[in-house]
């Protein structure tokens, strides 16, 4: 069996809106979940409790991916202002040399 070689780059990880988006879904999630509690009699008659549970689950989830993201997003702020910290003080050390005489 040969072994797969990719025909091109992978292209670059979409950014934008990260938190937001996941804050979104985590509220949807949990919406779902209170609209479902007054009806889970009907839920288990019929043998769908899964469904209110599953909702309940991506709330949960939902929070430790705020948590994460949240972190992610500071953590490439921090590194950001660090790179640009950083060619602050190598621009300035290029520009404060004197001449020798």
């Amino acid at each position: 069996m040969a072994k797969w070689i990719p025909k091109h780059e992978a292209p670059e990880p979409l950014e934008g809106p990260i938190v937001p988006t996941i804050i979104g879904g985590t509220i949807l999630w949990l919406v779902l979940f209170v609209v479902q509690l007054p009806f889970y009699g009907w839920y288990e008659d019929h043998g769908h409790t899964w469904w209110v549970w599953t909702c309940l689950a991506g709330g949960g989830l939902g929070f430790i991916g705020i948590y994460y993201v949240r972190r992610r997003d500071a953590a490439i702020k921090r590194d950001a202002e660090r790179k640009a910290a950083t060619e602050a003080d190598t621009d300035t050390d290029a520009t404060d040399v004197t001449p020798v005489e």
